[in-house]
C-alpha cells in the first residue's frame, strides 16, 4: 500500500532519515518505534507527502508520490497528530467535515457520515457543537480521528495520537481505537515510543535508530531474535510496559 525505495532525508547537517526501504503491509497495523530524534515522525511525513525525500521514492498505492499526485492521496490517506491538531476556531462538527465540504458533498452525504463515525468513535453527539477548547484531550482526539475517517481512506497515519493523554484516558482509548482498527480493516502507521501501545496494536513493529531500520517484524521476533544488541537493550529499557501487555512478555 505504501512503499519507501531508497528514501533519505536531512536538515542542513542533520540526518533524519537514512538511506532506507519499506513496505507497509496492507490491512495490517505496522508500529514505527525507536528513540527521540530516530526519524519516525519524519517517515510518517514523507508518508503523506508534507515533506518530499532528498533521494528515493515514496509509492502509495503503485504510484508514485508527486506534486501531480499528493493531492490526491492525501484524500486516501487519513492523519492524526498528537493532541488532534484541530482548528480551534470551529467547532469539532466543522473540523470533522471541513475536507468533505471543499470536496462538495452534500449535507445529506456529510450528515449521514458523521452520524456513522460519532457511533464509531464513540463521541456524545452534542461534543459535536463545542470547539476544541471546550473537549477534554481524549475527545479532542475522538475528534480528530472522525476527521481522518470522513473520507473512509484506505491508510491511516498516526503520529503518538495517544502521548499528551493521561494514563487512564490513554488506556481507554487504547482499547476503543484497537476495536477500530480490527472493525474497519484499515492500513495503519502508527507513531510511538511506547513499548506496551507498540506490542499492543502492532502486527509490525518497525524498530529505528537514527533514522535507520535497525529490526522490523512481529514482536516475537523481536523478542527472541533480536538483531543486535541494541534491539534488546531498547525492549529491556521498557519491560515493565511490556509486562503489561496482553501476554507479549
Amino acid at each position: 500500500m505504501v512503499t519507501l525505495d531508497n528514501v533519505s532525508k536531512t536538515y542542513g547537517q542533520e540526518t533524519a532519515v537514512a538511506p532506507l526501504s519499506l513496505t507497509v503491509a496492507s490491512e495490517q497495523t505496522t508500529v514505527l518505534i525507536g528513540p527521540s530524534g530516530s526519524g519516525k515522525s519524519t517517515l510518517l511525513r514523507l508518508m503523506i507527502g508534507l515533506i518530499t525525500p532528498d533521494a528515493g521514492q515514496v509509492t502509495f498505492d503503485g504510484q508514485p508520490l508527486t506534486p501531480a499526485t499528493v493531492q490526491d492521496a492525501r484524500h486516501r490517506m487519513g492523519y492524526v497528530i498528537q493532541e488532534g491538531g484541530l482548528f480551534p476556531h470551529l467547532s469539532a462538527r466543522r473540523n470533522v467535515t471541513l475536507l468533505a465540504r471543499h470536496l462538495g458533498w452534500s449535507e445529506d452525504r456529510i450528515a449521514a457520515r458523521v452520524e456513522e463515525l460519532t457511533d464509531l468513535v464513540q463521541l456524545a453527539p452534542d461534543r459535536l457543537a463545542q470547539r476544541p477548547d471546550d473537549l477534554s484531550g481524549g475527545q479532542r482526539q475522538r475528534v480528530s480521528l472522525m476527521r481522518a475517517l470522513m473520507l473512509d481512506p484506505a491508510v491511516l497515519l498516526l503520529d503518538e495520537p495517544l502521548g499528551a493523554l493521561d494514563p487512564l484516558i490513554r488506556a481507554d482509548l487504547q482499547g476503543d481505537l484497537r476495536a477500530i482498527f480490527q472493525e474497519l480493516q484499515k492500513t495503519v502507521v502508527l507513531v510511538t515510543h511506547n513499548m506496551h501501545e507498540a506490542a499492543y496494536f502492532g502486527d509490525v513493529i518497525v524498530l529505528l535508530r537514527q533514522g535507520q531500520i535497525v529490526q522490523q517484524g512481529p514482536l516475537q521476533a523481536l523478542l527472541e531474535t533480536p538483531s543486535e544488541p541494541f534491539v534488546t537493550a531498547f525492549i529491556q529499557a521498557q519491560r515493565h510496559t511490556l509486562l503489561s501487555s496482553d501476554g507479549a512478555a
